[in-house]
Parts: structure tokens; sequence; C-alpha cells
């Protein structure tokens, strides 16, 4: 039988057998410091930050101890291999070498793009763009009885104009998953439920109980307990996003403007098919 590799795939199995990590000071790391000399090939914390930087963000969240020991095997053995590879390297991964840095030096091109400070104006004109004009927006805090046929719900009725409250019947009468609660929804807005349901709230006055409605649910009996205009968020509220937002397009907008300033030639990609991207094999 063939034995596994013990690359980081295993690493989840690992991290389930692993107690959990205690919380510690952590002294800043020194990326010179070698941890490994592998047949004359240091190995230092550097390579291993970096390496923890590439990982999946489920493999990120590791304890310490787990990634530490993963990071510096999985380094080591690639390491080993690396030397044992004799003759020259295939087509493919020269290629991927050379995308890979193209890729990476791009990214930090746009890091830097998006790290340059923004102006405060942009970020107002911004939230006043998206926000300022915005209409306030109303919202329902409502309760329903729910039941399953119209008799039930006319039986209801009558149960609340005989002086029942509203929030006991629901506990002891509503199928609905609301009805332990007293039938209680909480806020919401328009939209938020099915049509009928919806226009039987809007309709209500504050207080008021609906004559039984139907819906795809069954039939309602719904109390309109109180209204309120949603305000626009705050721009402190939405800063990050809208900061965000324009760094991004920032980015973008830097990204077309280079592309455009280059000096590019598309015509060689005129005569050839464009299933060829798939032959991986000619690489080898």
């Amino acid at each position: 039988m063939q034995k596994p590799l013990t690359f980081l795939a295993p690493l989840a199995l690992i991290a389930a057998l692993a107690l959990p990590a205690m919380a510690q000071d952590v002294p800043e790391a020194d990326p010179t410091v070698v941890v490994a000399n592998v047949g004359g090939t240091e190995i230092t914390v550097g390579h291993m930050i970096a390496a923890w930087a590439t990982l999946p963000e489920q493999y990120q969240s590791l304890p310490d101890e787990v990634l530490f020991q993963g990071i510096l095997d999985q380094l080591i053995q690639q390491t080993a291999l690396q030397q044992q590879f004799t003759g020259d390297l295939p087509g493919r991964i020269e290629l991927q070498l050379e995308n890979e840095r193209r890729s990476l030096t791009a990214g930090e091109a746009i890091n830097g793009i998006m790290q340059e400070p923004l102006d405060e104006a942009d970020v107002q004109a911004a939230y006043e763009t998206d926000y300022g004009s915005a209409e306030q927006t109303p919202e329902y805090n409502a309760s329903h009885i729910l039941v399953e046929t119209e008799e039930a719900a006319l039986a209801v009725i009558a149960e609340l104009e005989g002086g029942a409250e509203f929030e006991a019947v629901a506990r002891d009468k509503s199928t609905g998953p609301s009805g332990p609660n007293g039938g209680q929804l909480g806020w919401f807005a328009a939209g938020a439920m099915v049509p009928e349901f919806e226009e039987a709230v809007i309709a209500l006055e504050v207080g008021s109980v609906s004559a039984p409605i139907m819906t795809q649910f069954g039939w309602h009996i719904i109390k309109l307990n109180e209204t309120r205009i949603q305000d626009a968020p705050a721009l402190e509220d939405v800063r990050a996003d809208i900061e965000l937002q324009l760094r991004q397009i920032r980015a973008q907008t830097r990204i077309e403007e280079v592309t455009a300033a280059a000096e590019v030639d598309r015509s060689g990609a005129d005569g050839v098919a464009m299933s060829v991207i798939k032959q991986t094999e000619v690489l080898e």
C-alpha cells in the first residue's frame, strides 16, 4: 500500500487530536532566524510566515503548535524533494513560476493603491450619494396567531373579542414557530413577509388586530404592536464600507489606466484556437 504524503493535508486530523493552545504573549518575529537546515539550505522564520500566509483560512486558525510543526515539516519535505530532483524543470513549472511572480507583483501593486489615503471630502460625497437622498423606510413590529383553517381563525377572533390576551392565545393556539413567544415576529420592513401578510400589516392601526388573513402558510390573525421609521445610518456606522468601496473603485480605475497606457499587442491571439488553453499536455 502506498504511504500517504505528509504535507499539510493531514493538519485537520492533527488539530482534532491537539490540545487547545494556551494564550501567551508572542515576541515580535525575526524573519531571519534559521529554524532548520536541509542539506545546506536554510529554512527561516520568514519562510514559515510566508507559507502560513498562503494557507486556506480554515488552516490559518489552527492552534499555533499544530501550524508551526506542520509548516516546518512541509518546508523540510519540499526542500529535501527539491534537492533530490535532477534534470530540467518541465515547461509548465517554469510558466507557473512566471505567472506566480506576475500575480504576486500585481497584487503588491494593488495593495499599494488600496492603502493610499482617502480624501475625507470623497468619503463624505460617497455617503451623501448612497444615503443622503435615501427615503426613510417604515418598519413594523407585529405578532400573529397562525392556525390551519378559517374556522379555527374565526374561533380565535371570537376569543380575542371576548377579552382574551393576544399573547396568551398565541401561545395556546398558534401553530407557527413564534407561538411560544406570544406570536411575536419582531421588526421587519416591506418585502420581508409574503404579500398578503404585508398588506394586512400596513393597513392596521397600532394596537389593532386584523381579520383572518389566508397565506400559503395557513390563516393568520395579526396584531400590529408598533411602527417606526428607519433613518439612514450615520456616516461612522458605514464608513468602513464606504472607504472600501472607494478604494476598490480607485484600484479598478488605476488598473484600467495602466493597462490603457501600456503598449499592448494582442494580434498574436487572433489565429489561436480558444480551446488550446486546456491542452496542458503540451507543456510537459
